[in-house]
């Protein structure tokens, strides 16, 4: 491809900067061969010229397209060029907080300075058993993937970590030795990593320090083994540490600190325990003041001191050996402060009286003259003589700090190998991964002998690392062959030579030490003369004659000879070893006791005078360098290049210098050319068909990829140099794919040209259609709106005409209107006239003649008033002249009390009466009132007529004066009437003053009636307000305290099942442990072997040795406190059972008496006999009625909350069971008598009709009967079927229950003796009453006597309610005790009426044989009797014998699942259901233990057996576990569990054993069947969820993918099943079907499918938060297509609201996230609104790792993803960013009833159960 091509205008370079290292510009002018200069435009406008070198013509750098910007892998950038992964690294690190990056094979991570949340274990779990490459770049990636070489491959893996100080090496070191420790899956790992972290702060301690550019600098370097056993298992590790810094110890530069250890003690030196040590401040010691900075910001060097100091208590070094060390060290920091003054120019000395020295001394237990003098002195041997030398200053000073940094080297080395000893394993190592955490290439300002051994180090790692990458690249180009030539990549191999080859560097140095006078100026001028223009490698500085420069793969660097020598050659006087051998410091003798066995075996001290190293230390280093690069050698490679980003430490800010300079360094960038030199950019056939199917017509694809593939790539790309097609890659020359994305792009944008330019046609077309059919229209209705107009012109014309017409009519007719009604109206005014005229005349007379009657009227009504007046005063004195006689006579009867006596008698009455008075008064005075109201009105009327009549009497006044003479009779009569009318104006005016005043009253009374009202009406409603108000408050407040106890119910059910899972995890790991054990026991004794004992069977059922052997076998799963309660009933029951065998013979021997006593009457008849039966039956039903009285009685009791002693429900209980205690004591008394008295009646039967002797019949039992009987009849015919003995033993077992009911109630109730006295006196009483109205009812008719029955009963009943009702209450305590009391009486009862009925109808069977002897003709004793049994029916039950519990497991367990697939569902449950019930029935609590406790051990091990693998067992299992779950609640008894039975299912409720502790127990073994089951789900779906929801595409070639680089390096197994969505689809729809035909409770299935529905959202989302290749637009369209399939399955399967739903509500919101706008602020609010089930974390992620598939898509910015981190501030959520996978809902497990009965359950002849029997 020509330049002219690539670099033509908009294209984008890279341009050289001195500040940025690179900077972007973009042509403004295409480039033609031979420009000089090209013409270019920065990003902030600024034009400029690029010159171009005329001789190497090189152009700038070509920028990789943005949709390649941001990749995991730097080698799927089409230019492979520095710019291009500084860009990409910049990229990553600074706008989308990724520090991990991949190079190939080198994986760069660069240093954040703040801690991440991207280390915790739900990360770890998400990179375990990934492909490196499937999932974004991680330091867990490289771990995981040197994990499974290591167990795929069989060999040794190593890591190996380096960067320059403060990059981060030690971090990433930890945290790949921290996924090791949490993937191996071992017991012991955690210890081992514990371990190794213990370490590290005593590593820290001494071997790191503060340099300029790290705060905690790691000065040496270490190898770290981690140690794997067969199985992969962690089992120990080992340490090995390279060049130490001993120079520190007693120089450090500027700016810099010694090791912390030295500043911990100074900072700890106030403690008891070192004031010793004499220490003070770390300023006051040469050794740690040299720097200047003794204190790091942050950092509590006394806090460290404590954690250093439990580190070594970790470790196991004691507290003696602590101090001996921090002694030590202590002495060293002295010993920097000995001051040697100068004697001479070849002497020194030190002073006597020297403070530190004496210190010294004292503290390492050695003369203070021998150590001064040897300090400044040496001794000198000669083959003839030997004297000492004295030293100069210089040299006493050297020799000083070799003594400090050898003592310190040896301290150093001791603790390194106690590290060693308690990491080291007993077990056999298998395989191994090293851990290499090595210093970097370090080029400083002045470099001396530490930095020349480092970056020597870093040469040889180099040269690994070359060779490896270019051994992967040939390895590849051969697997897929390709032809291929070798590739030209940098060799430092002369360079490694000039260092370590014969006559080099490192033979020189050797050489120079070895010389008597050798210096560092000497060996430089050999330098010089050796190397000095004989290498290109080599070179001398200008201004310099002691130092060199040596060009290093990394830089040049140049070194300062001086101190080489000395450092070299290490020495040590020998006769201050000496002086320190005679040391009283333990660990000193012994670490100079080892030293002196190394100095006698010639490995570390030399015999010279000059006491040193035989070997060097540069021959040291480059031996252990050698072993290293062995070791390395022999495993395979993972490197870690870690970057430091700048060195202000600021987070997430890099400086493109400094990066680039480390990138050189480390080999990253070498890698970049190796792969630039060869094929760097690889597509499967597939990928690239899916990505440039845009560059191919329809008749360009083939069938065949691979050859459709060949021919797009010839007909684009003409040089067939640039690509190679291998057997499934297609191989690329670097830009190849950069051309091919820009020929991608053309395409595409010419096909959206060509889509604009249709769709801007069509829509121009529409548009023209569309106003040309607006004109039309327009003109339509324009057309018919002027033809509307004509119409309405000529109709309106034409009203007009109607219009005139009809007005002029209406004006005529109005006028003649108007004349006819003036003659109406004057005529009507005329007529009236003379009407009113005629009614003056007609009312003047009218008048006249109502006067006088009114005036006639008033005088007979006033003589009228006064007789009346008269007779009333008479009256009322005549009565008050009687009322005082009365008055008179009242008083004296007054004073006698029986009068008032007789008052009081109907006082009541008469009160009640007053009150009905007093209410017919109000009713009284309310009509008054009206009538008063009616009287007004009607005198108000009168008063204006009597004002009419006034008026006219004035006229008619003056028509009598006219006539006075005629009449003077009416002048009186005048008179006379006004003064009546005068009279009756003032009681008119009384009436209305009197009237206003009343209603006055009546008015205030109403007013304040209604003032009370509305008060009162203003007062109900703030009540009912605050009443509303309340209500709300208190529903809240029970909805908060509901759900609230709701969510507390929810977390303690999820926190009792995890830790039910890890109480069941920790027992399996422990029985794999004790097997593991067993097996090594076993194979050591090689006579013993191991058989399988999980299911033995016991010989001896119920014995000590089969319980203690089943005791063995389940050990895992006995609780040792229930062993403990039934040890203790065992006991109880012993001692219950010899008491009771005493009472026993007590009543045998009574019973012997009363039967003496019963001999008397064997003359007694049938009718005794009939009279016994009836009163049988009588007891019968008095039996059933008490039994009914008693649950009565429970149920009123129930149904009344919380009755308290005194409440009628208390003492109707407690008289009532009191009372039917007592009938109950008698009850069974009459049963017993009845009973004995019934063999007795038989025995004198038969004795009457044979006289034979009785046969084969116990002599006990003949003398208990008739004891005085010699001649017995045939007693073997009555007691054929055994009829006498199960009397017998009824007899013994009714006494038996009698006596411990008794002793049990005679404990319990010693406190109420005279209570219960008095009860059973009251009892006795009513059983005499009882036994005589019986005796009376027999001589009634059968109708009369029910009657009597019935009436009695009535009365007694009646009593005893009044009695109870009147009875005190009692304590709480004592109502407890009542109720236990009756629950027993209740149980008791039961038991009785069962043994009753059992005897009723042997009793039955008696009668009816007798009847037939009877009725035979003829006796005949020895002729067998016919007896006619009834066939009893099933009773849902399955008797087995003692020790068949194995068999019984070994055929429903142990055998395959299949067998029963066609069977019942839960037919095993209910088998062992009916197994239960009969051992219950039995009353065997022994075998009841023995049967659960077997099918709890059975089921787990056949779930430990499958290891959880086979989920068709485990659902097997799950159901039937929960259904005989439910079957023991629903056969318990209990009122919330049998409400659904049928009366024969209640009647197969387990009756003496309360089970309820047992159903906890399978409780839980149903939960950990559910974990699982969870489990086994879990385990099918994980390897299809990621592949199927994420990875595969539906929609095929819609988007295609990006180039992605060396992906997926763990190459899968060829054939690999492909897994779509549709494969999970079909996954669940299997587990659906399995538990459905297994009969699973739709609740628990429910619950089952949302949990699988978590799983694939955990999963699905914690991937895509973990891929960057994931987040992108079509990647969320094929998870809402997935998502949506998973929503039809549900809605297919009938679950839509199981929950599923809710639970992919976050993969669905990540989804979205990637798809919706993401530009503006409002953009922002309505993605948070929108994401509810995402934590902030987990957009911030998703949107940070929002990546373009494709050019019109765009990036997130950081201003945005700012806007939503403010958005979502105040969010209240989870701080970790992925979701638990491994998170297991609670489970619950409601009741379900089932309406089978356990009679019909027939047993399958398949299961081999003939031994179990049907009863």
């Amino acid at each position: 491809m020509a330049a002219s091509e690539l670099y033509s205008k908009y294209a984008r370079v890279w341009l050289p900067d001195a500040v940025e290292a690179w900077k972007p510009a973009e042509l403004t002018k295409d480039y033609t061969p031979g420009d000089r200069a090209l013409c270019l435009q920065l990003e902030d406008g600024t034009n400029l010229e690029h010159k171009i070198d005329p001789q190497t013509n090189s152009l700038p750098p070509l920028r990789n397209p943005d949709i390649l910007v941001g990749e995991n892998d730097l080698t799927a950038l089409s230019y492979l060029h520095e710019p291009a992964v500084l860009h990409n690294l910049k990229v990553r690190f600074v706008e989308s907080k990724i520090i991990y990056t991949y190079c190939g094979i080198v994986l760069v991570a660069i240093n954040p300075y703040e801690s991440i949340p991207i280390y915790d274990h739900d990360i770890i779990n998400a990179y375990s058993g990934q492909n490196m490459g499937d999932m974004d770049p991680h330091i867990f990636a490289v771990a995981e993937e040197a994990y499974k070489q290591m167990a795929r491959d069989q060999r040794n893996q190593s890591i190996i970590v380096s960067g320059e100080s403060g990059a981060g090496k030690t971090v990433s070191a930890k945290y790949a030795m921290r996924y090791f420790a949490t993937v191996s899956g071992s017991s012991s790992e955690a210890n081992v990593e514990e371990r190794v972290l213990a370490s590290s702060p005593i590593m820290e301690a001494i071997g790191n320090a503060k340099t300029t550019r790290n705060d905690n600098s790691s000065r040496f370097g270490k190898y770290i083994e981690i140690g794997f056993d067969k199985n992969y298992h962690i089992i120990g590790a080992n340490m090995r540490t390279y060049l130490l810094e001993k120079s520190r110890v007693v120089f450090q530069a500027t700016e810099e600190r010694n090791y912390h250890i030295f500043y911990q003690l100074c900072a700890s030196s106030h403690l008891p325990e070192f004031k010793p040590l004499q220490l003070g401040n770390a300023d006051d010691f040469h050794c740690t003041n040299q720097g200047g900075s003794p204190v790091i910001q942050g950092v509590d060097d006394a806090k460290e001191m404590c954690s250093t100091r439990k580190a070594f208590s970790l470790l196991g070094i004691n507290e003696t050996y602590q101090m001996d060390l921090f002694q030590i060290l202590a002495a060293l920091l002295h010993l920097g402060n000995v001051e040697v003054e100068e004697r001479s120019a070849d002497s020194s000395t030190i002073l006597p009286d020297n403070s530190h020295l004496t210190v010294f001394c004292e503290l390492m237990g050695v003369a203070y003259q021998d150590m001064s003098h040897w300090l400044c002195h040496r001794k000198l041997k000669t083959a003839t003589e030997t004297y000492v030398k004295p030293l100069s200053k210089v040299h006493a000073v050297n020799a000083r700090d070799a003594l400090a940094k050898h003592i310190y080297a040896k301290l150093f080395s001791w603790i390194v190998d106690h590290i060693n000893e308690a990491l080291r394993s007993a077990v056999k190592q298998h395989s191994f991964i090293g851990v290499l955490d090595i210093y970097g290439f370090e080029t400083f300002h002045i470099n001396s002998f530490e930095q020349f051994c480092i970056n020597y180090a870093n040469e040889k790692l180099q040269q690994q690392f070359n060779m490896h990458v270019f051994k992967l690249e040939q390895e590849e180009y051969m697997k897929e062959e390709i032809p291929w030539t070798l590739i030209d990549f940098y060799d430092n191999h002369p360079c490694i030579n000039l260092i370590e080859a014969k006559m080099g560097v490192l033979d020189l140095l050797d050489e120079e030490c070895k010389m008597p006078k050798g210096s560092d100026d000497t060996w430089a001028q050999k330098l010089y003369n050796t190397f000095l223009k004989k290498s290109d490698l080599f070179d001398k500085p200008r201004m310099s004659n002691k130092a060199f420069i040596i060009l290093h793969f990394a830089d040049k660097v140049e070194y300062q000879c001086e101190g080489f020598l000395e450092k070299n050659k290490d020495t040590v006087n020998e006769e201050q070893i000496i002086v320190l051998k005679l040391s009283k410091v333990c660990l000193f003798i012994y670490l100079f006791s080892c030293l002196f066995v190394c100095f006698i075996s010639g490995q570390t001290l030399n015999p010279s005078p000059a006491f040193q190293s035989v070997n060097t230390f540069c021959i040291l280093f480059r031996n252990s360098l050698h072993l290293l690069m062995e070791t390395l050698n022999g495993t395979t490679p993972h490197y870690v290049r870690c970057i430091k980003p700048n060195d202000l430490k600021s987070p997430f800010m890099m400086d493109p210098m400094r990066a680039v300079q480390q990138l050189r360094a480390c080999g990253v960038l070498e890698t970049i050319r190796i792969s630039a030199a060869g094929f760097p950019s690889r597509w499967t056939y597939q990928e690239f068909f899916n990505r440039y199917r845009v560059l191919m017509k329809l008749k360009d694809i083939l069938s065949d990829r691979k050859q459709t593939c060949r021919n797009v790539l010839e007909k684009w790309v003409q040089d067939q140099d640039k690509y190679q097609f291998g057997k499934s890659k297609i191989f690329f020359r670097a830009g190849q794919v950069a051309y091919l994305e820009k020929l991608r792009s053309d395409k595409l944008k010419k096909a959206c040209v060509r889509i604009q330019k249709t769709i801007r046609c069509w829509l121009t077309r529409k548009r023209y259609l569309r106003m040309r059919q607006a004109a039309i229209t327009i003109q339509k209705n324009t057309r018919g709106y002027q033809a509307r107009c004509l119409v309405a012109f000529l109709r309106r014309t034409r009203a007009a005409v109607i219009i005139q017409k009809n007005q002029r009519m209406l004006v005529a007719r109005r006028r003649y209107q108007q004349q006819r009604s003036a003659s109406i109206t004057m005529q009507r005014l005329l007529r009236a006239y003379q009407a009113r005229q005629t009614y003056h005349k007609l009312l003047y007379e009218h008048k006249v003649l109502t006067i006088q009657r009114w005036v006639r009227g008033w005088l007979a009504r006033r003589r009228c008033r006064r007789s009346l007046r008269a007779v009333v005063y008479l009256q009322s004195c005549v009565r008050r002249m009687a009322a005082r006689r009365e008055l008179r006579k009242l008083r004296v009867e007054a004073r006698s009390v029986e009068h008032f006596k007789k008052l009081n008698v109907g006082m009541e009455n008469k009160i009640m009466q007053l009150q009905r008075k007093v209410d017919e008064q109000h009713k009284e005075n309310r009509e008054l009132s009206e009538r008063l109201r009616t009287v007004e009105r009607s005198r108000a009327a009168e008063s204006e007529r009597l004002g009419g009549e006034v008026e006219r009497l004035r006229v008619a006044e003056e028509e009598s004066r006219v006539k006075a003479d005629g009449v003077p009779s009416l002048l009186e009569q005048l008179s006379f009437l006004r003064q009546e009318l005068e009279t009756t104006r003032e009681e008119k005016e009384a009436i209305q003053v009197e009237a206003r005043s009343y209603r006055v009253d009546t008015e205030k009374v109403v007013s304040e009636l209604n003032e009370n009202n509305r008060s009162l009406i203003t007062e109900k409603d703030d009540m009912n307000q605050l009443i509303e108000e309340q209500r709300q408050q208190i529903s809240k407040a029970q909805a908060k305290v509901g759900m609230q106890l709701e969510s507390d119910i929810r977390e303690e059910r999820d926190h009792y099942q995890s830790l039910l899972s890890e109480y069941t995890r920790l027992k399996e790991r422990h029985a794999d442990l004790k097997e593991e054990m067993t097996i090594s026991v076993i194979t050591n004794k090689p006579g013993l072997r191991r058989t399988d004992s999980n299911y033995s069977s016991n010989e001896s059922e119920g014995t000590p040795s089969s319980e203690s052997a089943e005791g063995r076998h389940s050990s895992d799963a006995v609780d040792m406190s229930v062993l403990l309660k039934l040890q203790r009933r065992v006991t109880e029951l012993e001692q219950d059972k010899q008491t009771l065998q005493r009472h026993l013979d007590k009543r045998e021997e009574a019973q012997q008496d009363q039967v003496k006593n019963a001999e008397k009457q064997r003359t007694a008849g049938r009718a005794e006999l009939d009279l016994e039966a009836l009163k049988r039956q009588e007891l019968e039903s008095e039996n059933k009625r008490l039994k009914t009285n008693l649950a009565e009685l429970r149920q009123s009791l129930t149904s009344t909350s919380s009755p308290g002693p005194g409440s009628a429900p208390y003492n109707v209980l407690l008289e009532q069971l009191n009372s039917s205690n007592e009938e109950l004591e008698v009850r069974k008394e009459e049963v017993l008598l009845l009973r004995s008295h019934m063999v007795r009646q038989e025995v004198l039967k038969h004795n009457k009709v044979g006289g034979s002797s009785p046969k084969r019949y116990p002599n006990s039992l003949c003398s208990a009967l008739v004891p005085g009987l010699k001649s017995t009849p045939d007693y073997h015919k009555l007691n054929e079927d055994g009829e006498l003995w199960l009397a017998y033993d009824g007899l013994k077992e009714t006494n038996s229950l009698l006596v411990s009911q008794l002793q049990v109630q005679d404990r319990r109730h010693e406190e109420e003796v005279e209570e219960l006295r008095e009860e059973v006196l009251r009892v006795r009483e009513e059983n005499r009453q009882q036994q005589q109205f019986l005796s009376q009812s027999l001589l009634l008719p059968q109708e009369a006597r029910i009657e009597a029955s019935l009436h009695h009963e009535i009365t007694r009943l009646t009593s005893d309610n009044l009695v109870g009702t009147s009875q005190g209450c009692y304590s709480t305590s004592i109502l407890q005790d009542l109720m236990e009391q009756q629950e027993k009486q209740d149980k008791m009862i039961r038991k009785l009426k069962k043994q009753l009925k059992v005897y009723v109808k042997r009793v039955e069977e008696y009668e009816a044989g007798g009847q037939m002897e009877r009725v035979a003709p003829g006796p005949e004793p020895r002729s067998p009797v016919g007896i006619t049994r009834k066939e009893r029916d099933f009773q849902g039950m399955l008797e087995y014998r003692r020790g068949d519990e194995s068999k019984l497991l070994k055929s429903l367990v142990l055998k395959p699942r299949g067998v029963a697939v066609n069977f019942l569902p839960g037919l095993p449950a209910y088998i062992l259901f009916m197994c239960l019930r009969h051992a219950d029935y039995s009353n065997d609590d022994q075998r009841v233990s023995v049967l659960l406790n077997s099918t709890i051990n059975s089921i787990k091990g056949v779930i430990k057996v499958k290891r959880g693998d086979d989920f068709e067992t485990v659902s097997f299992w799950l159901a039937n576990t929960c259904r005989f779950l439910h079957c023991l609640k629903q056969y318990s008894g209990e009122e919330a569990f049998v409400k659904n039975n049928t009366p024969r299912q209640n009647e197969h409720c387990l009756c003496n054993f309360d089970l309820s502790e047992y159903r906890q127990v399978f409780s839980d073994l149903a939960i950990q069947n559910y974990q699982q089951l969870v489990r086994c789900m879990e385990e099918a779906l994980q390897p299809m969820i990621v592949p199927g929801m994420l990875e595969h595409e539906n929609f095929q070639g819609v988007l295609g993918s990006k180039p992605t680089g060396l992906r997926k390096r763990t190459s899968s197994c060829p054939g690999e099943a492909v897994y779509t969505v549709d494969s999970i689809l079909q996954q669940l729809s299997l587990f659906h079907a399995t538990l459905i035909q297994h009969d699973v409770d739709p609740e628990l299935i429910k619950q089952g499918v949302m949990q699988q529905f978590y799983i694939i959202c955990s999963v699905t989302l914690n991937n895509l938060l973990l891929r960057k290749d994931m987040c992108s637009w079509s990647k969320g369209l094929q998870i809402r297509y997935n998502v949506w399939q998973l929503e039809e399955w549900l809605e297919e399967k009938g679950l839509p609201d199981c929950g599923a739903k809710e639970m992919l509500e976050p993969l669905i919101q990540a989804a979205q996230l990637l798809q919706v706008k993401k530009k503006t602020e409002e953009d922002a609010q309505a993605l948070c609104t929108m994401c509810s089930a995402l934590t902030t974390l987990q957009i911030v992620k998703v949107l940070t790792l929002y990546t373009p598939v494709i050019e019109f898509e765009e990036r997130v910015s950081i201003s945005f993803i700012r806007t939503i981190q403010a958005l979502l501030k105040g969010r209240v959520e989870s701080p970790l960013l992925l979701m638990d996978t491994k998170k297991i809902f609670s489970v619950t497990f409601p009741f379900t009833h089932s309406p089978l009965a356990l009679e019909t359950i027939q047993i399958p002849s398949s299961l081999n159960l003939g031994f179990l029997t049907r009863v």
